[in-house]
C-alpha cells in the first residue's frame, strides 16, 4: 500500500525537469497522475514511462496561461479519475535575459502570464475540486530568487516573488477549509532551464561544476530532490505545514 493510494495529483509542466521527476515520485506512492504540458510528444512519453513502471498516468495538453485550457485540464482530471487531491503547479519559463530597463513589455507579459497568472488560474480551478474531495494540498513552484534578488531576469524574479505572496494569501484563505498550500523555492537544478540560463558555450558537466561551486553545498540539485520535497509537503507528515515557502537551494540564500 502506498501512502497516496486512492489520491489523484495534477502536475503542470510535467514533461521535463522537476515536473517529470514529480510524476514518478507521486506515482511510486500510489497516486494517479495527470500531467500537463504544451508539448504533447514529451508529455505522452513521460506518461507512458510512468505506466511502464507500474503507475497510473495520463497526459493532458494545456497552456496554463490560457484560462480555458487551465479550466479544461482540471475538468479532464475529474472526468478521468473523479476527484482531485493534490496539485503541483510547476509550469514556468525563465523569460529573456536582460537588465530591467532593457526588458520588453512582451517579455514581461509572457513571463508573468505563465509563471504568475498560470499559477493563479491553476489554483482558481483546482481549489473547488479539492474542496469537493474533502481537502488536500497544493504546492506551487517559485525559486530561490523568489525570496531574494537576482540580476538579469527582472520578469522572472518578479513573477517568482509574486507566486510566494499569492501562495501565502491562498493558504490563509483555505486553511480552515482543509487545503494546505505551500510553495517550493529551489536553487539551481539539473533541468533544461538550468542549461539554457547558464550553459552557453559550456558542456553540461562544465555548467554544473561552475554553478555548483557557487552553492555552499558545492553542487546543483537533482530534479528528484525537489520532487521528493514536494511529495513530502503533500503527505500527512507535513500536516501542520501551510503558507510556507520551502527554500531548497543548498544554502545559496543563507549567505
Amino acid at each position: 500500500m502506498g501512502e497516496f493510494d486512492g489520491k489523484v495529483v495534477l502536475i503542470t509542466g510535467g514533461s521535463a525537469g522537476v515536473g517529470e521527476a514529480a510524476c514518478f515520485s507521486f506515482a511510486r506512492r500510489g497516486a494517479k497522475v495527470v500531467l500537463t504540458a504544451r508539448r504533447p510528444s514529451e508529455g505522452e512519453a513521460v506518461a507512458k514511462a510512468v505506466r511502464s513502471g507500474g503507475g497510473t498516468a495520463v497526459f493532458v495538453r494545456a497552456d496554463v496561461a490560457d484560462p480555458a485550457q487551465a479550466e479544461g485540464m482540471v475538468a479532464e482530471t475529474i472526468k478521468r479519475f473523479g476527484r482531485l487531491d493534490f496539485a503541483f503547479n510547476n509550469a514556468g519559463i525563465e523569460g529573456e535575459k536582460c537588465r530591467t530597463h532593457e526588458c520588453t513589455t512582451e517579455n514581461w507579459d509572457t513571463t508573468m502570464a505563465v509563471n504568475l497568472r498560470g499559477v493563479w488560474l491553476s489554483m482558481k480551478y483546482e481549489i473547488p475540486e479539492i474542496l469537493k474531495a474533502g481537502g488536500g494540498v497544493i504546492v506551487n513552484m517559485s525559486s530561490g530568487v523568489g525570496v531574494s534578488g537576482g540580476a538579469g531576469l527582472p520578469a522572472y524574479v518578479a513573477s517568482r516573488h509574486a507566486v510566494v505572496g499569492l501562495t501565502k494569501s491562498a493558504a490563509l484563505e483555505y486553511a480552515a477549509r482543509g487545503i494546505r498550500i505551500n510553495v517550493v523555492c529551489p536553487g539551481s537544478i539539473r533541468t533544461p532551464m538550468h542549461y539554457r540560463l547558464y550553459g552557453a558555450g559550456k558542456s553540461e558537466k562544465e555548467t554544473d561544476e561552475f554553478i555548483g561551486d557557487l552553492h555552499p553545498l558545492g553542487r546543483v540539485a537533482e530534479p528528484e530532490e525537489i520532487a521528493e520535497a514536494t511529495a513530502w509537503l503533500c503527505s500527512d507528515k507535513a500536516s501542520y505545514v501551510t503558507g510556507h515557502a520551502l527554500v531548497l537551494d543548498g544554502a545559496w540564500t543563507a549567505r
